[in-house]
């Protein structure tokens, strides 16, 4: 039988329980997936959490926007996948099951170049960094400032960026300074001496924020006073917001496929200890991505 994790009510994740269910068949334009591998944001515990200016809940409510998997069965009106393909989608809610009913056209072929805890990482945190990146108008010879650049989105926009041509400065705690490098950025601690320390590595000409701290937006502000090419993924103040981009997800997986984006896994957890892994995506401190694996 199909599990899932479900909740009725907003609060921590010990709301979650997991239960069996029938996913029936999919409807006109859409896929029935038997997902693989479930990618996990902090959207998801904040969603449970009911921070995220949800409506009073009236029944069940399954988290969770993005995960890969097989296809298997196809509804009216469905003409480019077939049952067996392996796909990736990227959706609003109904992630944390064995298996999803999503729309068609919010599903991608998955690249045989990738796993699917892989690809199952990309679409969310990859997409939204590709859609900032872009936003911000970022090309070969730019100096690019990625606040957070150790976590999922961070570390995604400084991969992009360095494929694009840019240099890029990340920055991150002490601890994950080394990670950082290794992604292609120039690290700096952040806290106090930011502002000096960035100078000191050249003029920063686009900014994408993926913390939105008080910290991180009174430095940008110093380093770029009218923030012209600054853009956030965490709503900052003064800031333009990342804006959806179609083109998101299938761009990066094709950066991935070519070795240009890797999607790092810091944990993964059966599907049963998804509130397990809510409560360490709360923590704000998860190098990379977390993954349930059904």
């Amino acid at each position: 039988m199909a599990t899932r994790v479900e909740f009725d009510h907003y609060g921590d994740p010990s709301v979650l329980r997991i239960v069996g269910f029938e996913p029936g068949a999919p409807g006109a334009d859409e896929l029935l997936i038997r997902n693989e591998a479930i990618g996990v944001n902090p959207f998801d515990h904040k969603y449970v959490a009911g921070q995220t200016g949800g409506k009073p809940l009236t029944g069940p409510v399954v988290p969770g926007n993005e995960a890969a998997g097989v296809v298997e069965a196809v509804g009216q009106g469905v003409t480019d996948v077939a049952v067996g393909d392996e796909v990736v989608w990227r959706g609003y809610l109904g992630g944390y099951a064995t298996h999803s009913v999503v729309a068609a056209s919010k599903v991608y072929p998955k690249p045989a170049e990738l796993s699917f805890a892989e690809a199952a990482a990309l679409p969310v945190a990859a997409g939204t960094a590709w859609a900032a990146v872009n936003q911000a108008g970022v090309t070969a010879g730019d100096v690019v400032l990625v606040h957070a650049a150790s976590g999922g989105v961070g570390s995604a926009a400084v991969q992009i960026a360095v494929a694009l041509g840019a240099r890029v400065i990340g920055t991150a705690s002490a601890k994950n300074q080394d990670y950082v490098r290794a992604l292609g950025a120039e690290p700096v601690v952040y806290g106090p001496g930011l502002v000096e320390a960035v100078r000191a590595l050249g003029t920063v000409t686009a900014i994408v924020d993926a913390v939105g701290s008080a910290d991180a937006v009174a430095a940008s502000r110093e380093l770029m006073p009218g923030l012209e090419r600054a853009v956030s993924t965490a709503h900052a103040e003064g800031f333009a917001a990342v804006k959806s981009d179609a083109a998101a997800v299938p761009s990066v997986l094709a950066l991935a496929a070519q070795g240009s984006l890797r999607s790092d896994i810091t944990r993964s957890f059966p599907l049963e200890a998804a509130a397990e892994a809510l409560e360490l995506s709360k923590t704000g401190h998860v190098r990379g991505k977390i993954v349930l694996l059904p």
